[in-house]
């Protein structure tokens, strides 16, 4: 596992949730994922593909900045601010987010397993 394949990882995962590609998200998403929002909701998987399927979530801008990799083995912890611009279920959805995720390598494919998120403005 290289860092340029957890940046392009990176790239990939922003571009499906920009664009709510829920085909994309099902193949790097793992099946057990667990991931922290920043009112303290634990979400799943199935959880997160569902908003996306429903429409709910609306993304305007997406920007990444400030990205921080760490390579353990076959994981990989990235550390990253995310300007996010949209909507959720109707309400606007418009701050700067710190996001940390795990991915992991799994055969040939990379997946999140991890991760959690908090608004910093």
């Amino acid at each position: 596992m290289k860092t340029g394949e957890i940046v392009n990882a990176e790239i990939e995962l922003l571009t499906a949730i920009k664009n709510a590609d829920v085909s994309a998200l099902e193949k790097m998403l793992h099946d057990d994922l667990l991931f922290n929002l920043p009112d303290g909701q634990t979400i799943t998987k199935e959880f997160d593909l569902t908003v996306y399927r429903s429409g709910k979530m609306k993304i305007d801008a997406l920007e990444a900045s400030d990205q921080i990799i760490n390579i353990i083995d076959d994981t990989a912890v990235v550390a990253v601010t995310v300007l996010l611009k949209g909507n959720y279920d109707q309400s606007p959805l418009n701050g700067i987010f710190r996001y940390i995720r795990v991915w992991k390598q799994f055969d040939e494919n990379l997946k999140v397993i991890a991760g959690s998120c908090v608004e910093l403005k």
